[in-house]
């Protein structure tokens, strides 16, 4: 599982994108928040991401300590009140440009509109946490990104080396000291950013709130927020009440024993719904040997529940990842986070990080720093606990959230590898919420009358399946993803969306979702830079053959310094 991007399946960022130092903004307010909580902020100007006429977007930074300065991006709801209008978090920027957000920036790095942006009915706020992710930062300094660990190295003096290939800027201290190394660490700070931009900007702000997130935000969203109702619970003087109303997350890690082996179910058996089985016998055996054979993945990932070594924890992940995650690299050359593509995979788009490290955005934005996909010093931090390789008690958690009333849906895109639907289904399965194993799959109805997946709910708890989307669920499929999270705020059933979802709701249907897509949208060729993609026949749409890109996902070099790890 790969973790600590900003906007998250990010190809690495062109040194073309960083060869300037940003220069630090003047024009920032500053406004005093809950909790002792500043932030410093400015208005963007329209066009910038939205276009909308008269919605306003914010953007700027929580200064939750010192050397802690989380970058923050609101906009206002499109076709609701923003003085009324629901309060949306996403962590981690994620979903800003390529899947959920107002705009996407196009090859030709201009900016275009998204009509199914999730602001339509709420206000969102997408939060680059924790600092050095994204737009954050710690303490500022000249350095550049190596090209393949993306790790900032400092440079001495002014002057850009050839070694950096103009990849000089401004980026925070690779300092492991000043950020968190685990989940439950990264809690206190996000809880501050929360009260430093409620208290901030009160017209925007209510007594509740509703999270979203994906992919490590299956240990964000339910940590989190179990520490905001800790934090309730014995609130301290000056910081406002949190009520969270529901939490949302796509695609989502959450226990690694569970879903290190979907890897093998998803691969091997029983496989995925594309028809599409990628191993020889061979590799089948050896998967299968490396996950269970004595001291190998799944007894290193237990031993590392039970003791909660950092050692013990650490070397179990690197082991599982290499050997369990890393062959469908290895061998397929496939999109980790959409089996139906190949590396590299121009799906979602990622010609932003060029847009947002153009002098003319830092401005508008009020940027600190250069902005970067992949923060290796959190990526080190978090590795060397062995975070990614623990439960956390993500699973608990959700069950504390589910007893305190607030709602939870679970989706994923069926056709991500990363962080599979077959391990999700398995998740939510051992969450076993009330009614849960009673209900059954029933068919989502959308407003364009096309069934684009199947949802199992009991009372507030739901886990949605969408067919033919990625892990990046909202790009793929941007209307049910729309429509499911306009429901889950409004706390109506997923299904229709017509109905007050009560205790003792339940969906009707079979115990299991057994639709298959079959591989009639498999691609088989490298697709070039500026392909598009079609939302309704699932596919690219047609092509020019043309330039292919350069860029390593961060998730190949998490992957790769992992297995350096295990070579020393």
């Amino acid at each position: 599982m790969i973790f600590f991007q900003s906007l998250l399946l990010a190809g690495a960022v062109l040194p073309s994108a960083l060869s300037q130092f940003v220069t630090p903004p003047t024009d920032l307010k500053t406004a005093k928040g809950y909790a002792g909580i500043n932030i410093r902020y400015k208005q963007v100007p329209t066009g910038i991401c939205e276009t909308t006429p008269h919605v306003k977007s914010y953007s700027g930074y929580a200064d939750i300590g010192p050397d802690q300065h989380v970058f923050f991006w609101f906009f206002e709801a499109r076709k609701v009140d923003p003085k009324k209008a629901p309060l949306t978090v996403w962590i981690n920027g994620v979903g800003l440009f390529q899947e959920n957000g107002p705009c996407g920036i196009n090859s030709k790095g201009e900016v275009y509109d998204n009509p199914y942006s999730w602001n339509t009915h709420s206000n969102m706020i997408y939060v680059d946490h924790p600092a050095t992710v994204g737009l954050s930062y710690t303490k500022t300094i000249m350095a550049y990104l190596d090209a393949d660990s993306e790790e900032v190295i400092p440079l001495n003096g002014t002057e850009c080396p050839k070694v950096a290939n103009g990849a000089c800027g401004t980026y925070s201290v690779p300092d492991t000291s000043l950020v968190p190394n685990s989940t439950q660490n990264a809690a206190p700070s996000f809880w501050k950013t929360l009260q430093g931009f409620m208290g901030a900007m009160p017209q925007y702000s209510r007594d509740g709130f509703h999270f979203t997130s994906e992919s490590y935000g299956g240990h964000y969203g339910p940590i989190f927020n179990e520490y905001i109702e800790h934090q309730n619970a014995h609130l301290p003087h000056g910081a406002k009440k949190i009520q969270l109303e529901s939490v949302t997350i796509g695609n989502g890690w959450y226990d690694p024993i569970i879903q290190y082996q979907a890897y093998y179910n998803f691969t091997v058996f029983p496989g995925n719904t594309y028809d599409y089985s990628p191993y020889n016998q061979s590799t089948k055996d050896t998967l299968y040997n490396n996950l269970y054979g004595k001291g190998k993945c799944i007894d290193q990932l237990q031993q590392c529940a039970a003791t909660g070594n950092n050692t013990i924890c650490s070397e179990g992940d690197n082991f599982c990842a290499v050997n369990i995650e890393l062959p469908y690299d290895d061998i397929l050359n496939r999109d980790e986070y959409d089996m139906r593509e190949l590396t590299p995979d121009p799906f979602p788009y990622d010609f932003y990080p060029t847009y947002l490290n153009t002098p003319k955005v830092q401005q508008a934005v009020g940027a600190f720093v250069n902005f970067s996909s992949y923060s290796a010093t959190v990526g080190d931090a978090f590795g060397s606990t062995g975070d990614d390789g623990r439960e956390s008690g993500t699973i608990e958690a959700i069950r504390k959230l589910l007893k305190q009333g607030v709602d939870v849906l679970i989706y994923a895109g069926d056709a991500d590898y990363n962080c599979n639907w077959l391990g999700g289904q398995a998740v939510v399965n051992e969450v076993n919420a009330p009614g849960f194993s009673k209900a059954g799959y029933a068919d989502i109805h959308t407003s364009d009358g096309v069934c684009h997946g199947v949802v199992k709910q009991s009372g507030s708890f739901s886990f949605v399946r969408i067919y033919e989307a990625g892990h990046e669920v909202p790009f793929y499929q941007p209307l049910v993803s729309l429509e499911m999270f306009d429901r889950a705020i409004q706390g109506l059933d997923i299904q229709t969306g017509k109905k007050k979802v009560h205790s003792s709701y339940k969906t009707s249907g079979p115990s299991k979702s057994t639709f298959r897509e079959g591989n009639g949208t498999m691609v088989f060729e490298v697709l070039p830079d500026d392909a598009t993609y079609n939302t309704t026949t699932n596919r690219p749409n047609s092509y020019k053959k043309g330039k292919k890109r350069a860029g390593k996902k961060a998730r190949i070099v998490k992957l790769e310094r992992a297995r350096a790890k295990l070579d020393v």
